[in-house]
């Protein structure tokens, strides 16, 4: 008897240090995330997806896509490198500053062409010390945090991803295997909402070299009315519809679509630094990112 109670308490306390490991503490770490802010513009991260895209997060599930694309990003090192942007009215004040904050940088500064990458420092205090007293000395630098890995070399992705990535999502699909590329930024990479399709009913016609199988039960082929539709795939070669008809997504493709769209883990959060790229030039005048 006395044996056999000693067996229930051992396993009870088995039972209770697993749940509390597996279960509480998770819960308690990570159950009352709320949108962070990212670094160092303050917006609110992750954003809501739409309900369109909920919907797709749910054809992504049903089709099984979890089994071949993975949604995590893994991240071996960060490199901290300063760019000088300005030497302002002084380049040897600027030059001996350089010296004085981070010598190794000065060793390959050539100040007749700026902007320039110095060369990479341990942290960011170092590269913070260098900006400032380039700054004194009446020029100008920025520092760039750039995440590196195989993943982020690929270009899957351009940080690794952390738990506020999940944040809205009900079922968490990380992955568990890659045939093919790590979809965490796809609504980043891949922003064509007609490439994402025709990546879907015939992915070769964007990819030659693809093995992914496609998905045309979620198109419908029909004849084509008074005028094409808009959203009709444009379709060339042995993968063109009969002459006379379409090919156009249905629902579901729209959903799936609009789900991998909002795939986007590219904001630069404090668990996760990443400086983002400037954003493209307008009219030979460079946009302000938030």
């Amino acid at each position: 008897m006395k044996s056999g109670s000693l067996v229930f308490l051992t396993a009870f306390v088995a039972l209770a240090f697993s749940w509390t490991g597996f279960v509480l503490v998770p819960q308690l770490q990570l159950g009352r995330l709320e949108a962070a802010k990212t670094v160092p513009a303050g917006d609110a991260y992750p954003v809501a997806r739409s309900g369109q895209a909920r919907q797709g997060a749910e054809v992504y599930r049903s089709l099984g896509c979890v089994y071949c694309h993975s949604r995590q990003i893994g991240q071996q090192g960060t490199t901290v490198e300063v760019t000088l942007t300005s030497v302002g009215t002084n380049a040897a004040n600027v030059l001996s500053a350089i010296q004085k904050a981070a010598p190794h940088l000065a060793a390959t500064a050539s100040l007749a062409s700026v902007p320039q990458v110095l060369g990479q420092v341990a942290d960011t205090a170092l590269a913070d010390d260098a900006v400032t007293a380039i700054a004194e000395a009446g020029g100008e630098a920025t520092v760039a945090i750039l995440p590196d890995g195989p993943d982020i070399r690929r270009r899957w992705g351009r940080r690794r991803s952390v738990a506020q990535d999940y944040l809205y999502d009900p079922v968490v699909q990380p992955g568990i295997r890659r045939f093919g590329p790590d979809l965490t930024d796809a609504g980043a990479t891949r922003a064509s909402a007609e490439w994402q399709l025709l990546h879907l009913y015939a992915p070769k016609t964007v990819v030659p070299d693809s093995t992914m199988p496609g998905y045309p039960f979620l198109f419908v082929e029909r004849k084509i009315g008074k005028t094409p539709a808009p959203d009709a795939l444009p379709l060339s070669g042995t993968f063109a519809p009969p002459d006379g008809h379409e090919v156009v997504p249905t629902e579901e493709a729209q959903a799936l679509v609009a789900y991998l769209l909002s795939l986007r883990a590219d904001a630069p959060l404090y668990e996760s630094p990443v400086t983002p790229p400037p954003a493209p030039a307008t009219n030979g005048v460079a946009v302000a990112t938030k």
